[in-house]
């Protein structure tokens, strides 16, 4: 069985929504948000 992660850690602007690094949104918890984001083909397909 696999030990790698099914999600990917991203940064995101709260104001406009695009990605930033996870560095920066950390950085900058104010205005960004750091979310999980399931790898292509593990994410909800209902």
């Amino acid at each position: 069985m696999s030990k790698e992660s099914k999600i990917t850690l991203r940064g995101r602007s709260s104001e406009d929504g695009q990605f930033t690094t996870v560095k920066k949104a950390r950085k900058y918890s104010s205005t960004h948000v750091v979310e999980r984001v399931p790898k292509p083909g593990y994410g909800d397909t209902k």
